[in-house]
């Protein structure tokens, strides 16, 4: 797709379509539109959509106004919307070139940047795998009022969570552990990003059991991706470890998961594909500081060599873990991912993973869970979610929580029981990045859609490829 810049007055924008956004109260009167406005055809409510042909004075061959809602809620995080919505409005009426009019108070660079966001990302379509010459998509799209650098921090956004997209939508037929490992290496040679896997043998050396053991129930070998980002000249020492959870497939192993809704399963590596597009727009927009990403990948299945419940593995970090439930190993493979981030010299952690059911039933498919044993970093994240309006929401970390992760036979069980399971699952992996600062994201609710959005498609969602990226170039 073309994405450009255009500094000419409305009227004289030529394109397919152009999206001019309207508020509630505000009379729109251009294009023609007064009548409609005074007819309450026109009200400026949010994504309410109005199509005028050949608009009067108008060079485009369409207006399209968009309701934007009331001006003073209107951020950075609706024109996305908006932006996406319009796109998603238009495609199927065959609509090949936009342009999307900033202006007032929204002429900024956060707005100009979210603007081809949503539009990119509202293109993107989950079906690869379709026949039928029926695909309808973007071939321009112009930002008029915008500057170039904002828009190309847009591009490079959009791009970067729509790999995470298109990497978390393949089938696990498909994308493999180690199929995973070569499209890290393909991004991270077309962006000049150092990239190495540890494969099963490294592994066994550094004692990673707690990965080893998810692993050793399929036929496809695990993998480590270790993606290395390092500035030409660095703010400060501070080296930030982005862990991603790679879980190709998720059968639940022994303690199987019932067959309705597993095909969604191939999602399960949603955090580590989060993590491969963060790194992606990083090596683009360069911050200051050393990112390393961290994507420990396994295919958990129920084979004859499968881990068991009542199983007892032993971490890198030495720790010993009872596997009471062979579906809880996505902090089994973060645990050992954790641990290696640390002794590769990371001064802060953030992990991304789709873990556990339980913060569906506590936050919905709303927000993003937060956990942290870090005021200070949980802090950042938090400020850098608001700004890309990734919403996330902050859970209680006490230690009484450990208490139910006692174990007999065991440092810990890798489940605490039926409440607060996904504070548990937190309180587990806390025990495995140790005292450097750490922020855990619960992403299990807010990595796909079930339902199409107005600005987005059903499926994969790219949560938190934006809010890894800001915290990098806030830092």
């Amino acid at each position: 797709m073309q994405i450009t810049t255009e500094r000419k007055p409305l009227e004289q924008v030529e394109a397919d379509a152009l999206i001019v956004p309207v508020f509630e109260g505000a009379g729109e009167t251009r294009f023609g539109a007064g009548d409609l406005w005074e007819a309450g055809e026109i009200a400026g409510k949010p994504l309410e959509f109005t199509l005028l042909h050949h608009a009067p004075g108008s060079a485009a061959k369409r207006i399209l106004l968009v309701g934007a809602g009331k001006a003073e809620k209107f951020d950075a995080a609706e024109m996305r919307k908006l932006a996406g919505a319009a796109v998603r409005y238009l495609k199927p009426k065959g609509i090949k070139r936009i342009a999307i009019a900033l202006s007032g108070s929204y002429a900024g660079a956060d707005f100009a940047s979210a603007a081809v966001e949503g539009a990119i990302l509202g293109d993107y379509e989950p079906d690869r795998y379709k026949t039928g010459d029926d695909k309808h998509s973007l071939e321009a799209v112009a930002i008029v009022g915008a500057e170039g650098a904002a828009v190309e921090r847009g591009r490079i956004l959009a791009e970067a969570q729509n790999l995470t997209r298109a990497m978390a939508n393949e089938p696990a037929n498909l994308l493999t552990p180690l199929k995973m490992a070569e499209e890290a290496r393909k991004m991270a040679a077309a962006f000049h990003l150092e990239c190495e896997v540890l494969e099963r043998e490294q592994m066994e050396k550094l004692g990673m059991g707690a990965l080893l053991g998810v692993a050793q129930g399929s036929a496809e070998p695990p993998a480590l991706i270790v993606i290395r980002y390092k500035p030409a000249n660095a703010g400060s020492t501070d080296h930030l470890g982005l862990v991603g959870k790679g879980v190709t497939f998720d059968t639940g192993g022994i303690s199987i998961k019932p067959s309705e809704g597993m095909e969604k399963m191939k999602y399960d590596m949603s955090g580590g594909a989060a993590m491969i597009g963060a790194m992606q727009a990083i090596a683009q927009l360069k911050p200051a500081l050393t990112v390393t990403a961290f994507i420990p990948c396994v295919e958990n299945m129920c084979g004859s060599r499968a881990q068991r419940p009542g199983d007892i593995v032993t971490a890198m970090s030495g720790k010993t873990i009872e596997v009471l439930n062979t579906d809880a190993e996505g902090r089994l493979i973060l645990a050992d991912a954790l641990a290696y981030a640390r002794q590769q010299g990371c001064t802060h952690l953030v992990d991304a993973a789709t873990l556990t059911g339980a913060v569906v039933v506590a936050l919905a498919h709303i927000h993003v869970g937060v956990f942290a044993n870090n005021d200070a970093l949980q802090e950042r994240v938090l400020k850098a979610s608001k700004a890309e309006g990734e919403r996330m929401w902050p859970m209680p970390m006490d230690d009484d929580y450990k208490e139910y992760l006692k174990s007999a036979f065991a440092d810990l069980g890798n489940i605490g029981g039926r409440w607060g399971g996904a504070i548990t699952a937190a309180i587990f992996l806390k025990e495995f990045a140790e005292g450097t600062p750490w922020v855990h994201l619960d992403i299990a609710g807010t990595a796909w859609l079930d339902d199409a959005k107005p600005y987005l498609a059903k499926g994969p969602a790219g949560v938190p490829v934006r809010t890894m990226v800001r915290l990098a170039m806030d830092w």
